[in-house]
């Protein structure tokens, strides 16, 4: 007799039986997540949902008072040549396009009003203001027009350069442009993986199926995420380039160790058990781990919700659906597939159905490989042990001196029309740079803010190009005054203007002003970027510590150790560790720049280092997970400990290691992607597969496994089972069994 059989198992026999119905099923899933998602619609986060610190309380004011800074496009008129013109500005061909551009925007519905002509201070440019209706957002909406616009004048005046830029124009600028590189993207990613795949199991079928399901996993996953966006708004599309990295990673993972050990099964009896039976033995084992590595995964994701932001919130609720979606597909439609496509998805030696399927898998080569790489870690397990410490150490060394920077409108690429129009526009108008907006509510808040910006006038951080611009609200209750920065936003000299802001001009005019209970805030590029930094640095600590815990969970809930369940924890920390400290070599010096194809800002990414956290601690746990999963198989089929490790390992290399490479190409083939701060999160989960694929798992876990011993199973030591035809790992139900009658037909 045996035991009730696990989900998993039960799950796969009705999908084997029932091939058409679980496909078709998983079809029509796949239709109402897509069609529920394009009905419902995504819900787009407002302007209110990115309100952090002291910077989102000064909005929150500028905002329940009625001001807000319009939004608003600058239209520069400059020569064509290299070098600035200074008469470009007093040239009757400018200051007719000038007029031209004032003519066509004031006929456009979306436009309140346009401004004079300005010209520069060296007469090199003129600079046409068009204020917009609404907020940054409906100005996202209606900015193409002006653009079309623009571009007309540009043709009528070919001899000058007429360009726009502004925040609306910058934001569709960038968010097209990566849209467009995430197409190539997965035009690079697709046949590479496809062709990794072909060359792991040398048939066609076999190499597609999981490549299939990664993209209809993709599909479901977008169309839920929509749901889902009324829940978690969505942060302008931030989560579709990180729905796709790891529907792409887990969705073809969780396919590839499933085939693969269905195949071994298969391989392993020369091809006499049928591919029901076979597809059951992998439900029981790989499916398993399937299921646990889901978990740890969605966990792990789950920690973003911690940071109470609304681009991590979008990011975990997307990245969670794929992953879900891609566990229920290889759990479902793949034992379908499987069994349906049957021997087309066979290897040669099992479609043979000669006795060389039982000699071994096509992986024996790669396993006697690994079998002699591991040799030497298991004789000197210490020594392995404290190398592995060491390489680990000298490549964290460089987070210590990470620093965290926000992106910012000079961090995107010049590629983008607007953005380069921006930087000519800042050169040429310092005082359209970066802004300071101090908002100030009390009694007397005009009265202050004058006081401000007159101490302002003699400060050097700050530009001092017209006059200061200060607008009150209607009661005469709450004040606003912009103070510009010459300086890049996350220039030192641009955070010292803050500090010198918050902490002394401040407190010495309008803390002394205003009158009693006068509040006070400060926004704008600058406080909004050094606000977001601490908010995260904040939460950060919360989020490891949560996700940590819950690795631990996940691993002694897998396999009931307490050692396995802190050494995951420690492998995932130190794969973390050097991922950042690479992170901070690579991006805060210059010497990458040109073979990756960025100009370096001197910081990493703010929401960097928490993103790679938590996508490499699930994706590490995952690989621990399918590891140790046949080390234990081993150990319960008697083998000691240490013997159990190296075939645990040498067993699993194979599989494992194809899917570090699948990783590693979907991770590299961000670095397309013309912006920095995807070009660091490819090269932060990079690095970290490879280091997992090489250090962690090739010395680290099998020497400390060495070094534990037995002891790396407590308190609940596998209990040994009795094997009956060949090292078969665990069978459906619990227990070792011979294979029915049955079971060994076609």
């Amino acid at each position: 007799m045996t035991g009730r059989r696990p989900s998993t198992v039960r799950i796969a026999r009705w999908c084997a039986v029932h091939p058409w119905r679980a496909v078709v099923g998983w079809l029509v899933f796949i239709a109402l997540c897509v069609g529920a998602g394009a009905a419902v619609g995504t819900n787009k986060g407002t302007f209110e949902d990115f309100w952090v610190g002291e910077a989102g309380r000064a909005e929150q004011l500028a905002s329940q008072s009625g001001l807000t800074p319009a939004p608003v496009e600058q239209i520069l008129i400059t020569g064509k040549g290299t070098a600035p013109d200074t008469g470009t500005a007093g040239s009757a061909g400018a200051r007719s396009a000038a007029q031209d551009i004032a003519v066509r925007m004031r006929k456009l519905p979306a436009v309140v009003s346009v401004a004079g002509p300005r010209p520069a201070r060296d007469g090199s440019a003129l600079m046409v203001a068009v204020t917009l209706r609404g907020d940054k957002e409906t100005a996202k909406e209606d900015v193409d027009a002006l653009l079309v616009q623009t571009a007309e004048v540009q043709r009528a005046h070919d001899g000058l350069r007429i360009e726009e830029t502004g925040s609306a124009s910058i934001s569709v600028g960038v968010n097209d442009k990566q849209g467009k590189d995430l197409q190539r993207t997965e035009a690079i990613s697709l046949p590479v993986t496809f062709v990794i795949l072909f060359v792991v199991f040398g048939a066609v079928l076999a190499a597609g199926i999981p490549v299939l399901l990664a993209l209809s996993a993709f599909a479901g996953a977008v169309g839920l995420y929509g749901l889902a966006s009324w829940v978690t708004p969505d942060a302008g599309g931030a989560a579709l380039s990180v729905i796709f990295m790891i529907g792409m990673a887990v969705g073809v993972d969780y396919s590839l160790f499933y085939l693969k050990r269905a195949r071994e099964e298969r391989e392993r009896s020369g091809g006499t058990i049928s591919h029901a039976a076979a597809v059951e033995l992998a439900a029981a084992t790989s499916g398993r781990a399937v299921v646990d590595s889901g978990i740890a995964v969605v966990l792990a994701l789950g920690g973003l919700y911690l940071m109470d932001d609304v681009i991590f919130s979008s990011i975990a609720s997307g990245a969670i659906l794929v992953t879900l979606v891609a566990v229920a597909g290889s759990l479902t439609v793949l034992p379908a597939l499987l069994t349906k496509l049957g021997r087309r998805l066979d290897s040669r030696s099992a479609r043979r159905g000669t006795a060389a399927g039982r000699r071994g898998s096509p992986d024996d080569g790669g396993s006697r490989m690994w079998t002699a790489m591991l040799r030497p870690v298991m004789r000197r397990p210490l020594v392995t042990l404290l190398i592995g410490t060491a390489v680990t150490a000298a490549l964290a060394l460089p987070v210590f001196g990470m620093k965290l920077g926000t992106e910012g409108k000079e961090t995107f690429p010049d590629s983008v029309a607007a953005v380069a129009a921006y930087d000519r526009l800042v050169e040429a108008y310092p005082s359209e740079g970066p802004t300071h907006l101090v908002v100030v509510r009390g009694p007397e808040p005009t009265a202050a803010l004058r006081q401000l910006a007159e101490r302002v006038e003699s400060e050097p951080l700050f530009a001092h190009e017209g006059e200061p611009r200060l607008t009150t609200s209607d009661d005469g209750r709450t004040a606003l005054l912009r103070l510009p920065v010459p300086y890049a936003q996350n220039s030192a000299e641009a955070t010292r203007s803050l500090e010198l802001l918050r902490t002394e001009l401040i407190p010495a005019t309008v803390g002394k002003t205003a009158g009693a209970g006068a509040e006070t805030a400060v926004s704008g590029e600058i406080a909004g970027g050094v606000d977001y930094a601490e908010h995260q640095s904040g939460r950060l600590p919360w989020v490891i510590l949560f996700v940590s815990l819950a690795t631990l969970g996940i691993m002694f809930a897998a396999f009931r150790s307490v050692a396995l369940a802190v050494l995951g924890v420690l492998l995932n920390l130190a794969a973390v560790m050097v991922s950042w400290g690479v992170l901070t070599l690579v991006f805060q010096g210059t010497w990458a720049d040109g073979p990756l194809g960025f100009e370096s800002l001197g910081f990493v990414g703010s929401r960097t280092p928490l993103l790679v956290f938590a996508i490499l601690v699930g994706l590490s746990t995952d690989y621990q997970i399918f590891v140790v999963s046949r080390i234990r198989e081993a150990v319960r089929r008697g083998v000691p400990t240490r013997q159990a490790v190296v075939e645990g390992i040498a067993g699993s290399a194979g599989v494992v290691t194809s899917a570090a490479v699948i990783m590693v190409s979907v991770f590299a083939s961000f670095l397309f992607i013309d912006r920095v701060e995807m070009k660091q999160i490819a090269v932060g989960l990079t690095v970290a597969v490879l280091f997992d694929a090489v250090v962690l798992r090739a010395l680290m876990l099998p020497s400390a496994l060495a070094l534990l011993g037995d002891r790396c199973w407590w308190p609940d030591r596998p209990a040994p089972k009795a094997v009956t035809d060949g090292p078969h790992p665990e069978r459906p139900g619990g227990a070792e069994r011979e294979v029915s009658a049955a079971e060994r037909g076609h």
